[in-house]
């Protein structure tokens, strides 16, 4: 059976990153930037419709600790103790607004262009605080080896809470059957979004 396929725009010389580099960043902290003015269509959900996926992980692990202890990332008592603030600040976040939003900003949904950045694959729109976008691609941009999440989400302890508990609920979770490789990446991702978080919560980190 042949399939339809619609094509927007050959994006096949476009760079995709990594590797990362200032213009790279700098062009995609750009695409955010006009993004976030963009006028947002009518059906574009507001992220309170996705505040307990999004902001409920630390709550999870708290019910559950033993697959996020099981990635070794830090002992029992640790998280016994940093527990209270991290799913405090977590619960907390930031995260309304009016700004369309893309929600899933990273290597694999975006390229470079001539033009600029381009982002792709928007199944994950929504309306919410813009700084969201920012703080949410922070963690993988740095894990593939770009700046730090502090220099692209400055003084974020809700935003940075909330990712390190979106991916510490995952991580240490099995790998769905479409995607075999998901938990390697959230791992990725966890390994700089706690730290992170426990920066700017003054958690002292025991690794």
């Amino acid at each position: 059976m042949t399939l339809p396929l619609i094509v927007l725009e050959d994006l096949s010389t476009a760079r995709w990153p990594p590797p990362w580099d200032d213009a790279a960043v700098d062009a995609v902290q750009a695409a955010l930037a006009e993004l976030r003015v963009t006028a947002a269509p009518e059906w574009a959900p507001r992220i309170e419709e996705e505040r307990e996926w999004l902001l409920g992980g630390w709550v999870a692990v708290e019910e559950d600790p033993r697959p996020f202890l099981a990635l070794g990332l830090c002992s029992p008592g640790w998280l016994a103790n940093a527990l209270p603030a991290l799913r405090r600040a977590a619960e907390e976040a930031p995260i309304e607004g009016d700004s369309l939003i893309h929600l899933d900003v990273r290597s694999d949904n975006l390229c470079l262009t001539e033009r600029g950045a381009v982002l792709v694959d928007w199944n994950l729109v929504h309306l919410a605080n813009p700084d969201l976008d920012l703080a949410a691609w922070a963690p993988s941009l740095h894990a593939e080896g770009g700046p730090p999440p502090d220099s692209i989400a400055p003084g974020a302890p809700g935003l940075a809470a909330a990712l390190a508990g979106f991916f510490a609920a995952r991580a240490g979770l099995p790998p769905p059957p479409t995607a075999p490789a998901v938990r390697v990446v959230q791992r990725a991702q966890l390994e700089v979004a706690l730290p992170w978080a426990c920066r700017e919560l003054a958690i002292e980190w025991d690794r």
